[in-house]
């Protein structure tokens, strides 16, 4: 299914590193980032979850809480937030139900050809639920468009 502007935002119910179940419907009120990487470790996901890291008073005074979601595993995920010092929680998404609802997963990815994957992709949602904002990178070494997510976020729709 894809994913249109002023729709509903797809709910979802992941654990976070510190194994506590986060659900979209619980976070009304407030707008969610979510921003789907590939893989932990990774040179571009690194890269990424950093500058968010580097930034994240921008998204904290736009009331908006941001959540990195990858189908990597929440031990994985925990390993990687300490090493990088992230600021803002990240979700398992490692039986892919985010990733199919939100229409970003991979087929097969990389030269190793894994299935399952998911893309790197951007979605906020505001304070009723509703996207306001939607990318999904063409490739896995392009990163969001941060600048339009900030946009996003002082429009509000």
């Amino acid at each position: 299914m894809e994913i249109a502007i002023g729709q509903a935002a797809p709910s979802f119910s992941l654990y976070n590193t510190a194994k506590t179940l986060v659900s979209l419907h619980g976070l009304k009120g407030q707008n969610v980032i979510l921003l789907f990487f590939p893989l932990a470790f990774t040179s571009t996901c690194t890269k990424e979850l950093c500058s968010v890291r580097d930034d994240i008073a921008h998204y904290n005074n736009a009331n908006a809480t941001v959540f990195g979601i990858s189908v990597d595993s929440v031990y994985t995920l925990q390993k990687f937030k300490e090493e990088q010092h992230l600021n803002f929680d990240l979700l398992s998404d490692f039986n892919k139900e985010a990733s199919e609802a939100y229409n970003v997963l991979y087929e097969t990815f990389g030269p190793m050809e894994m299935k399952g994957v998911s893309k790197r992709a951007a979605f906020v949602i505001n304070k009723v639920g509703k996207l306001i904002y939607a990318e999904v990178c063409a490739s896995p070494g392009d990163v969001p468009d941060f600048t339009a997510i900030k946009n996003s976020l002082q429009k509000g729709d």
